[in-house]
C-alpha cells in the first residue's frame, strides 16, 4: 500500500493564509477585531502552531493584519495604503525594463491623478504644492530636492481624492530610484528642465485644468522614462 506524501509546509501555510482571508472577506472577521489565539486557529484549521505562525507573519507582511503588543493579533482596517504598503518593495527592487515598465504605469497614473486633482484640489493643499515646488527651487542639495519632490507629488495624489490610486502612486514612488535619476540630473545639469516640469504642473492645478494637468505630468513622467531608457541602453 503506498504512502500518502505529506502535504509541503508551503502549501499548508497557503491554505491557512486563504482561510482566514476567507474568515475576513466572509465577514467572520472585521476590520479591527482580533483574531482568535494562534493556538485555537490552529486547532479550527487543523494545520501545526508552526504553519499557522508563518500565515500569520505572511498576513502581516500583506498588511492585513498587526500585532499589537501584550494584546494580540488584529485584522488591519484593510485601507488602501495597508494593503499596498509592501508595493514599494517592486520598485525598488526592478531593474532594467522592468523599472521602465513601472515608469509606464507610473505615468498612466500620476497623469490621471493630477488631472483629477486640478478638479479637486483645495486652496490649503495648492498652497503646500507650491511650497514643495518653491523649496525645490531654492536648492541644488539632491537630498533636499528629493525630500519636496516626493512631497509635492505626494500633495497632488492626496488631493485626486482617491485613496486607492494614490496608495499604487505612493508604491511607484521608489524613494531609491528618485534618488538616482536627481543624481543624474545633477550631473547632467538637467535641473532646470524638471523644474520647468514640476512648474507647470503647478500652473495647470492652479488654473483648475485638469486636461492642461493631465498632459504636463504625462511629459514629466516621460522624460524619466527617457532618461532611464538611455541609460539602459549605454
Amino acid at each position: 500500500m503506498e504512502e500518502t506524501a505529506a502535504p509541503q509546509k508551503g502549501t499548508v501555510t497557503q491554505r491557512a493564509i486563504e482561510r482566514i482571508t476567507a474568515m475576513i472577506r466572509e465577514g467572520e472577521l472585521e476590520p479591527g477585531e482580533r483574531l482568535p489565539t494562534e493556538r485555537d486557529l490552529a486547532v479550527r484549521l487543523g494545520i501545526s502552531r508552526s504553519s499557522m505562525r508563518e500565515a500569520i507573519r505572511a498576513l502581516t507582511m500583506l498588511g492585513v493584519v498587526e500585532a499589537r503588543h501584550g494584546s494580540g493579533i488584529y485584522v488591519t482596517r484593510l485601507e488602501a495604503g495597508d494593503l499596498l504598503e509592501t508595493f514599494g518593495v517592486v520598485a525598488d527592487l526592478s531593474r532594467g525594463r522592468s523599472l521602465v515598465e513601472l515608469l509606464e504605469v507610473r505615468r498612466v497614473l500620476e497623469s490621471t491623478a493630477t488631472a483629477l486633482a486640478a478638479a479637486r484640489i483645495t486652496p490649503e493643499r495648492l498652497a503646500e504644492v507650491e511650497r514643495h515646488l518653491a523649496a525645490m527651487n531654492a536648492t541644488d542639495d539632491p537630498e533636499q530636492i528629493l525630500a519636496h519632490d516626493l512631497a509635492f507629488h505626494r500633495e497632488i495624489a492626496a488631493a485626486a481624492g482617491n485613496e486607492t490610486m494614490a496608495a499604487i502612486l505612493e508604491g511607484l514612488s521608489s524613494r531609491t530610484f528618485r534618488a538616482r535619476v536627481w543624481r543624474g540630473y545633477q550631473e547632467e545639469g538637467a535641473f532646470a528642465r524638471t523644474r520647468r516640469e514640476h512648474a507647470a504642473i503647478h500652473r495647470a492645478l492652479a488654473a483648475r485644468d485638469p486636461e492642461a494637468a493631465r498632459a504636463a505630468a504625462a511629459a514629466h513622467v516621460g522624460e524619466v522614462e527617457e532618461w532611464l531608457r538611455a541609460r539602459l541602453s549605454d
